[in-house]
């Protein structure tokens, strides 16, 4: 490994990409990967995050701005870039008659210094499917085959996309530690996902892509502490909003009430909870359905999409 390279081994500056007719996919957007990090790109269908990978793993040239890969320009210097980063596509497309082991020695041939394909098979757990046709496995092992295949030149840069759609529960918490070991062995990880406990689970950092733009994007915990944490419980009959503590005292900032169920919003949630605990207390009630979670990324994630529709 070249010692000099930049820490940055994914750099994108103002990044653009236009499709025939004008339309603009990706914005100008900006943003980089250190050595040895998951970073996780999100986004709804038709954020600009296919666009961006494509121009990352140099299937497309930028339309405008600035990509390195490894110090290179991934598109025109694909020479320099491929062997040294792996690539799993949503769908493989493999020939459905040749064996899962194969599949793997054919693509084996088409990488430059290949581990072992009996090695790459077990980082996936397909050892014991590798003299099965491809067109006998689930959708969760072709998933895992796909994996496998990226894997396979040992890359210093891995692109994910969508890697466990289709794996069972126990398939996806062992793509996860896989990803987290290639992690702590220094490997590179750009991962798209809809599953927004993966991304929370596994990126050390994230950016949320709308309308072709970055939205936000800083670690899981940046990203979800400007969203306010939420307390859910039923108040008794009898009771009414009116009759809670002055909410702004306690520091909620919004609330909404659903029948006997109130909802409150608030930035500052060990107050808020003391507070309500404390009145409900001494007024000799009880919250029943009592709940009391901070922001999550699913919560961050969706209203970042509710802000951009009304921005529409």
């Amino acid at each position: 490994m070249d010692t000099n390279e930049h820490e940055h081994v994914i750099e994108v500056t103002d990044l653009r990409r236009v499709y025939g007719g004008g339309f603009e996919a990706v914005r100008g957007i900006t943003f980089s990967v250190s050595r040895g990090e998951v970073f996780a790109l999100l986004g709804t269908n038709g954020a600009g995050k296919t666009s961006t990978v494509e121009v990352l793993e140099g299937l497309a040239a930028p339309s405008g701005g600035r990509v390195r890969v490894l110090g290179h320009d991934p598109h025109t210097e694909r020479a320099a870039v491929r062997p040294r980063t792996g690539v799993m596509l949503q769908e493989g497309g493999f020939p459905s008659e040749l064996t899962v082991a194969e599949t793997a020695r054919m693509w084996a041939g088409c990488t430059s210094g290949a581990r072992p394909v009996p090695e790459a098979l077990a980082l996936v757990g397909l050892e014991r499917r590798a003299a099965v046709r491809v067109k006998q496995l689930s959708g969760g092992e072709r998933r895992r085959l796909d994996l496998a295949l990226a894997l396979l030149g040992a890359p210093e840069v891995l692109f994910l996309d969508e890697p466990t759609t289709g794996l069972d529960p126990e398939g996806r918490r062992d793509t996860w530690e896989l990803v987290r070991a290639l992690r702590d062995g220094g490997t590179t990880v750009l991962l798209t996902t809809h599953y927004l406990e993966e991304a929370e689970g596994l990126a050390d950092r994230l950016a949320i892509m709308s309308e072709g733009r970055i939205a936000v994007t800083g670690t899981p915990a940046e990203v979800t502490a400007g969203r306010p944490s939420r307390i859910s419980f039923e108040l008794p009959a009898g009771y009414f909003v009116g009759d809670l503590p002055p909410l702004g005292e306690l520091g909620v900032v919004g609330h909404e009430v659903a029948g006997r169920v109130v909802r409150l919003r608030t930035h500052e949630l060990q107050r808020a909870a003391t507070g309500l605990l404390v009145w409900a207390e001494r007024a000799r009630i009880e919250l029943r359905r009592l709940e009391m979670r901070s922001a999550s990324l699913e919560e961050a994630f969706l209203g970042i999409a509710r802000e951009q529709e009304v921005a529409v």
